[in-house]
């Protein structure tokens, strides 16, 4: 009997140790499984976020990703967590570019001619964009930073536009803000104008922005 009780618990050991190695090894994997979920959902959202704006739905993100709604939500605790991991490739990096490059030009016209072109451009091609500009998920920090810096370049540029003429004097910032706004509402929920009405339509914003008398360029 002592030694069967013996065997018993020799027996007992190696089962329980080579189910610790069983669970230890399949940790990893489980990681791994995860992190390329996370990684799918992301490339997902992406195409998805740039291609129609913030607000597609995550089933359709999760199909393209090829797993379960509920793995997007385990991933990244849903749609504002989801934004939160992609804005950056989304539309931050090209809208903080056009802010970089608008601050690199010396004349203060073509400084506006240049930002309010390359804004309203990226609100034509870039859905996400607009819901940016709308302010459409004030939950993602990220989103709320974006619309914090293009509030202080609008006053920056409107601020340097009166100072040096190029400006009309009553125009400011809130009309600014506003006229980006309201082309903004009209992509999000009006009928999508033709490019070259919307291109046309950009430099009679710019016109009524420019002081009387300014001569061109």
């Amino acid at each position: 009997m002592a030694g069967a009780t013996g065997a018993t618990g020799a027996t007992g050991a190696t089962g329980a140790a080579g189910a610790a190695t069983g669970s230890a090894s399949a940790e990893p994997r489980l990681r791994a499984d995860a992190k390329r979920n996370a990684e799918q959902i992301r490339k997902a959202a992406i195409g998805a976020f740039q291609g129609r704006g913030l607000s597609v739905p995550l089933e359709e993100v999760a199909r393209a990703a090829g797993v379960s709604k509920g793995t997007v939500f385990n991933r990244f605790g849903g749609r504002i967590g989801l934004i939160e991991a992609v804005i950056t490739e989304v539309v931050a990096t090209e809208i903080y570019a056009i802010i970089d490059r608008t601050r690199a030009i010396d004349d203060v016209w073509e400084r506006m001619t240049y930002y309010v072109t390359a804004i309203r451009d990226l609100q034509y091609r870039q859905p996400a964009t607009v819901d940016t500009m709308l302010q459409a998920y004030p939950d993602a920090r990220s989103l709320m930073e974006i619309c914090r810096v293009g509030g202080e370049i609008n006053e920056e540029l409107v601020a340097e536009g009166r100072a040096s003429g190029a400006l009309r004097p009553e125009f400011t910032a809130e009309d600014l803000h506003a006229l980006l706004h309201d082309s903004a509402l009209v992509l999000k929920h009006g009928t999508r104008p033709r490019r070259e009405d919307y291109d046309r339509r950009t430099a009679y914003f710019l016109a009524g922005m420019r002081a009387q008398g300014t001569p061109e360029r």
